[in-house]
């Protein structure tokens, strides 16, 4: 497999291609509000991506339990959902379509994995404060499956090989959570913390080597996993996205940096050779 860089996969898409899936840190919600280099990353991405007919969104702030949800609502709400943070995040809005039809397909390919409609939820910041740099128009219609918090992390992985089928037909696959995601060990101005560097190498290996098993491995990952993530929910978006990978696919990383000590930014493309 190699790994190239964004820039050459700009001359690499053609509208034919089969969809790449995509694996963004999103991190802090101040980066939707915020020039950085993360929000120009995201925009410079978007500029690259073929342009999809549809985007299936994971993220890690839709948790449930039970059942997989997936969102079949027009026009999906844009949902704050922090607190105590500037008023200029509480003033963002979304205001991207649905794809209920597209949904209700998803919640039948998903059926094996008791995927059910759901029309409460809309886009968390998860989705709108990264889309919003892909697709600053809004224009590309939008919705959210779940994360099921009840079952283990090969779960994910089969979620995102079924999923995959799509890429054939123009849906862009986007996962959105971060890597190594610690908000206990979180600090302002600090460096790196040594867990957080640690299992974002390992994660960045693994994935390089398609040892996706490995990554799905609790009892493998042990307390490096424990440091990295108090609780998986940040992680599992990641799994979806190696899951719906193919093994012809080359891969390409981004934003490879940990920010607040404790918090990886590294993003991740899988896409055809």
């Amino acid at each position: 497999m190699q790994t190239t860089s964004l820039r050459e996969l700009r001359d690499r898409f053609a509208p034919s291609d089969r969809m790449p899936v995509v694996f963004l840190g999103h991190g802090s919600p101040m980066h939707a509000i915020e020039d950085g280099p993360f929000s120009r990353a995201w925009s410079a991405l978007g500029r690259t991506l073929p342009r999809p007919k549809a985007i299936l969104v994971v993220s890690a702030h839709w948790m449930t339990r039970g059942a997989t949800l997936v969102d079949i609502s027009d026009m999906p709400r844009t949902i704050h959902d922090f607190h105590r943070f500037p008023q200029a995040l509480y003033d963002q809005e979304y205001p991207a379509s649905g794809a209920p039809d597209l949904a209700r397909e998803v919640v039948s390919m998903l059926g094996s994995h008791r995927a059910q409609e759901d029309d409460r939820w809309g886009l968390d910041h998860g989705a709108w404060a990264v889309l919003k740099f892909l697709y600053p128009d809004a224009d590309v219609p939008v919705f959210q499956v779940s994360i099921d918090m009840s079952r283990g992390l090969s779960h994910q992985i089969g979620i995102g090989r079924t999923l995959s089928a799509l890429r054939d037909r123009g849906i862009l696959i986007l996962g959105s959570g971060n890597v190594v995601h610690n908000l206990r060990a979180m600090r302002f101005g600090g460096a790196p913390l040594d867990f957080a560097l640690d299992f974002d190498a390992l994660v960045a290996d693994r994935l390089t080597d398609r040892d996706f098993a490995a990554l799905a491995d609790r009892d493998g990952l042990g307390a490096l996993l424990d440091a990295a993530h108090p609780s998986v929910d940040h992680y599992l978006p990641a799994l979806t996205i190696a899951g719906a990978s193919d093994t012809g696919d080359d891969l390409t990383f981004m934003t490879e940096s940990i920010d607040l000590g404790s918090v990886s930014m590294r993003s991740f493309i899988f896409h055809p050779a």
